[in-house]
């Protein structure tokens, strides 16, 4: 039985683990996530916490998944698991249910489920909770006090400079469909083959003062009797969706640009700033001056904002500004302002204001520029990435290592 307890814990940890990781990549597309559901339940006033509330989130999460694996202070992981699940899985249920938000966000980009599959998923981990609860008074495999704590904070430290750098200088792993190397073009084609929607399409008609439904194949088409009330679609699948399909540049005046800005050849750069009025002062001062330099150059600068026109004008004069939807620019990058670059319609580069490199360097060959940050960032990756799996590793070990340090001494007395 204590070799089953300790898989249970160890399932389970994984689980919170991945779950609280994939979500400390963009912890501010947990925040986004989470203003949704605070939006959906009409609790707007209280937007603003939105991204400590995914902090919080994200920390809870993977630290408790880090304490079942190790031992540490497994006690109070288990409680931790459990109120955890007794708070999500009915919230999961009611989303199934009501469906006012089409994403939970569980895995956060990473793994897109139903409401529905969220639900049966969270099913599953409460049960191994609850065994993983049942066995909280097993020592198997249970790290000392002082150690547990003393692992418990430094997960805790790790993981909070984890996401403050994804915050700062963008996810280091890119889940959404505007990755560096998308091409925008092809991203949004819709293939000539592609499976289109599917919908029952009704025609209501009346005769006598009796109305009727009637579908393409039955209806009254010759029947001069029957007089026409009204017609309704339901759909009934959903076909071919692009990876993107929301993504439209307009120009003040109304004039859809998405294209000419994607089928520009060379090198566009696009300067995002969803609200102008919030956006980093002086990540906005940057952007200008950047802009200002670009256009010396000859290279093509768009300052693409949601902010109302009459309330931007101000604020954009001397630059291309083009209009979008505020959702599409939090899903094209995490960072306001942020800096996506295109060469031939394909995304090269992009760069938080706090990483974006000295206006400088954009005077040579902008790819290259890219390349070598991408690179960097490629760097980073693999040494996250290195990092956590060292940690787990030494994670799943140290508690059976302990337990022999005990039993050895045991012996030995």
């Amino acid at each position: 039985m204590s070799t089953l307890t300790r898989i249970g814990r160890i399932l389970t940890g994984l689980i919170f683990v991945f779950s609280g990781f994939v979500k400390g990549i963009d912890p501010m597309g947990t925040a986004f996530k989470i203003g949704d559901y605070l939006t959906a339940f009409q609790m707007e006033w209280i937007d603003g916490i939105a991204l400590p509330l995914s902090l919080l989130l994200c920390l809870v999460e993977f630290v408790t998944g880090m304490m079942l694996i190790t031992g540490s202070m497994v006690n109070l992981a288990s409680w931790m698991a459990a109120l955890f699940m007794a708070l999500f899985t009915p919230l999961t249920l009611i989303l199934a249910i009501f469906n006012p938000v089409s994403d939970c966000g569980c895995f956060g980009d990473a793994i897109v489920m139903t409401n529905w599959q969220t639900f049966f998923k969270n099913i599953v981990i409460t049960l191994l909770v609850v065994f993983v609860f049942a066995r909280r008074r097993d020592r198997t495999a249970v790290l000392p006090v002082v150690t547990g704590l003393n692992a418990t904070v430094a997960f805790v430290f790790l993981f909070l400079l984890f996401m403050r750098y994804n915050l700062a200088y963008l996810p280091v792993i890119d889940f959404r469909p505007y990755s560096t190397g998308t091409s925008l073009p092809e991203a949004m084609a819709i293939p000539p083959d592609a499976e289109p929607d599917k919908y029952d399409i009704r025609f209501i008609y009346e005769k006598e003062g009796v109305q009727q439904e009637f579908t393409l194949n039955n209806y009254p088409a010759d029947d001069t009797a029957w007089k026409f009330i009204d017609q309704k679609s339901v759909l009934i699948s959903r076909g071919y969706v692009p990876p993107i399909h929301d993504f439209t540049l307009v120009t003040e005046q109304g004039l859809d640009m998405t294209d000419q800005v994607t089928g520009e050849p060379g090198d566009v750069m696009l300067m995002i700033a969803r609200d102008l009025e919030k956006s980093d002062r002086d990540g906005l001062v940057m952007g200008y001056d950047l802009g200002l330099e670009m256009q010396k150059r000859g290279v093509r600068f768009h300052i693409v904002t949601a902010t109302p026109p009459d309330q931007a004008r101000g604020m954009v004069t001397g630059f291309n500004a083009l209009y979008a939807d505020e959702i599409t620019l939090k899903t094209v990058i995490r960072s306001d302002p942020g800096f996506v670059l295109l060469h031939n319609g394909t995304i090269t580069g992009k760069w938080s204001y706090h990483n974006l490199p000295d206006r400088d360097e954009f005077s040579g060959d902008l790819n290259a520029l890219a390349i070598r940050t991408q690179t960097k960032r490629n760097g980073r990756m693999v040494t996250a990435i290195a990092v956590l799996t060292v940690l787990l590793a030494v994670a799943v070990t140290l508690p059976f290592s302990a337990n022999g340090k005990k039993e050895e001494k045991i012996v030995k007395q």
